[in-house]
């Protein structure tokens, strides 16, 4: 008897037919927002590192900036010192707040959550994202605090709902690579005790390589050089312009903010997968 003809295979219908692999990439933002209301979670339920957190700004404002504006040992020109610092203890808020981010990725190793994430479908560039501007969120809670505190120590802040809204922009960019620089650390040593040595290690550096607490052209000529390809200097530049009307090269400030995310973003996602080995 001849044999019977093979049964045609079952109908797919359209809505249960696999996505063609650009699908996963044009669903990459709603995968970026789905991670970042995540960690803000995580942030409504420890309320209380908003404030320690902030004690660290606020001594830099009122004890080294008040002192320093009084002996007028810093040139800054026609800028009063305080109105010099206040942009960039706004960054610097911002740099601590991030450069430690890499600790959690490294938890959630240890808890068996990153591994489950990195086996979906979900681009690894959507985790970094969605938690490095988290990081950018947890800094704009600080920025807050010292725009207020700068307010009442007499700081000459724009009132310019646009200018601020830019500098908010401009901090969330920042803290964003940092954090990604974190996770990338974190990639790398794969322990949290490593990871915060390395963090206390850079940290200073970064802040006293940067124009946060003097002008670039006080430096000498090798902290210069330093000051130039650190992505902090460019942030302060821009907070400063955005804050204080203070000179400032906003289009090249926002260009190598934007740069230092996107390849903060790459180096960190080609790492992330070690952790999870």
């Amino acid at each position: 008897m001849p044999s019977a003809a093979p049964a045609a295979p079952p109908a797919v219908s359209a809505e249960h037919r696999p996505a063609p692999g650009g699908g996963v990439w044009r669903r990459l933002p709603q995968r970026v927002v789905t991670f970042w209301i995540v960690e803000l979670q995580k942030l409504s339920h420890d309320r209380t590192e908003l404030l320690t957190r902030a004690v660290q700004p606020v001594l830099w404002l009122v004890i080294f900036g008040e002192t320093f504006s009084k002996i007028h040992a810093i040139p800054t020109g026609h800028v009063p010192y305080l109105d010099f610092l206040a942009p960039g203890i706004i960054a610097q808020s911002g740099l601590f707040v991030a450069i430690f981010y890499g600790i959690q990725i490294i938890w959630e190793r240890d808890a068996g959550v990153l591994t489950k994430l990195l086996v979906t479908p979900t681009p690894r560039s959507a985790l970094i994202l969605g938690k490095s501007f988290a990081a950018g969120i947890r800094a704009l809670a600080q920025v807050g605090v010292v725009l207020v505190l700068s307010a009442l120590l007499g700081v000459a802040l724009t009132a310019n709902p646009l200018r601020i809204l830019g500098a908010f922009v401009v901090v969330m960019l920042g803290s964003a690579f940092f954090a990604c620089l974190s996770m990338t650390v974190a990639g790398i040593v794969l322990k949290r005790d490593r990871l915060m040595g390395i963090g206390q290690m850079i940290t200073m550096p970064l802040f006293f390589a940067s124009n946060a607490l003097y002008p670039v052209k006080v430096m000498p000529g090798w902290l210069q050089a330093l000051s130039r390809v650190n992505p902090l200097s460019y942030e302060v530049d821009a907070l400063r312009g955005l804050l204080i009307y203070s000179p400032a090269h906003l289009g090249r400030d926002f260009a190598v903010l934007v740069l230092a995310v996107v390849l903060g973003v790459a180096a960190a996602s080609s790492l992330v997968a070690r952790l999870a080995r």
